[in-house]
């Protein structure tokens, strides 16, 4: 049925674990689904397992030889290459087989929407935004966002927009689909010139043929929930209104957080969940409310990405919390057993203000200079005036 969201998800996602004391370590996932049901918010909710995603759907973005020494690597006695062995990615068993479970749960997600059985659909295991074509980048093995994408236009779907609000540029997305007018790439991220991958300039709008189909928003060092607001509103809708997709996909890495411990922006959870309500307020007037949400960094393993991305899914759900909401008592008691002396939350919300002044022209702020190079790099390719507050 059609106006409902699913949720795809099982535990056996969490062999996606790049081992030790690995950033990207499974337990934030774990501890958001023991969130999420100890709030009620999968209540009532058919949460769909997830089957992996076979070399036919893997290949639509990365090369066959890739595949192969993904499959081979955790049993090589040489180096594989393909970026595979490093220390963002460490090889470990079963990899080929986790990998393509994440990516399968993305696709799954996608189908739910393609077939018209939900609007909205959610993968908190995916947002491996970073694998490229032929090796694995920044913690990711598997670009299930571009796989899900080019699982949907395979299907029939014309256009389709992503926007990633990770703190790490889309670099795999915009790679995979930098000559495709079909997808417009949207990213909002800490300025290249400050933090990995270093890419993900103004200037990167497209192949001379997709020209404008990329768009990139690099923020300052430091930018707050009021700053950041105020450059996505300034430019997201604006390009979404004039590309017309027919399905938003987004990945929503929570490490724009100002205690993650990878990146340097500063906002809070409270700032986060304004954001995923803002991006459900463009699927629903941008996208027939068709929304893909998939989940994506976030290191801040206990007190950040459990309550974001609690609240992502409550946004998905039509389910929202309450910010002042305070943690249940039987998560709070799980937590302290797996977080040692990590001091944890007790409630929603970070008890900051999200709200922000719209942008109406450029000032002296470090992100007014943001926005005029990602609304001047790319609004005229879109028919837009990029000095025009209305749009």
């Amino acid at each position: 049925m059609a106006n409902q969201c699913a949720v795809v998800w099982d535990d056996s996602v969490l062999g996606y674990d790049l081992g030790g004391q690995h950033p990207l370590h499974p337990v934030r996932l774990d501890l958001t689904m023991r969130l999420a049901r100890s709030l009620g918010l999968l209540d009532d909710v058919e949460v769909l397992k997830p089957s992996p995603a076979d070399d036919e759907d893997l290949e639509r973005v990365h090369r066959p030889e890739y595949l192969s020494a993904v499959r081979s690597a955790p049993t090589a006695a040489w180096d594989v290459g393909h970026g595979l062995g490093t220390d963002d990615n460490p090889i470990f068993d079963r990899m080929h087989e986790a990998s393509a479970l994440v990516a399968g749960a993305s696709i799954q997600a996608a189908e739910q929407i393609v077939s018209g059985r939900a609007d909205r659909a959610v993968n908190l295991a995916g947002g491996l935004h970073h694998a490229m074509a032929d090796h694995a980048a920044g913690f990711c093995v598997y670009n299930d966002c571009a796989i899900a994408i080019a699982w949907m236009l395979a299907n029939g779907v014309e256009r389709i927009a992503y926007i990633d609000v990770d703190v790490h540029h889309g670099d795999g997305v915009q790679a995979a689909f930098y000559d495709d007018p079909r997808v417009l790439t949207v990213s909002l991220h800490q300025h290249p010139t400050t933090l990995w991958p270093f890419t993900g300039f103004p200037t990167e709008t497209g192949s001379p043929k997709a020209d404008g189909t990329a768009v990139n928003i690099g923020l300052p060092p430091g930018t707050r929930d009021a700053e950041w607001q105020r450059a996505f509103h300034a430019v997201v809708p604006s390009v979404l209104d004039a590309f017309r997709p027919q399905v938003l996909v987004t990945q929503c890495g929570a490490d724009a957080h100002r205690e993650d411990p990878l990146a340097d922006l500063a906002m809070s959870v409270d700032g986060q969940r304004a954001s995923y309500r803002a991006l459900r307020e463009l699927a629903t007037s941008y996208a027939g409310g068709k929304w893909l949400a998939l989940g994506g960094g976030g290191y801040s393993l206990f007190r950040v990405v459990p309550r974001a991305w609690t609240h992502l899914l409550a946004t998905v759900l039509d389910r929202d919390l309450d910010p002042n909401t305070s943690i249940p008592g039987d998560w709070m008691a799980h937590a302290v057993r797996v977080a040692g002396n990590v001091p944890l939350p007790t409630s929603m919300t970070d008890g900051a203000d999200p709200a922000f002044t719209p942008w109406d022209g450029v000032t002296d702020a470090p992100v007014d200079t943001a926005i005029r190079d990602a609304r001047h790099a790319v609004f005229p390719l879109h028919g837009l005036d990029p000095l025009d507050s209305r749009d």
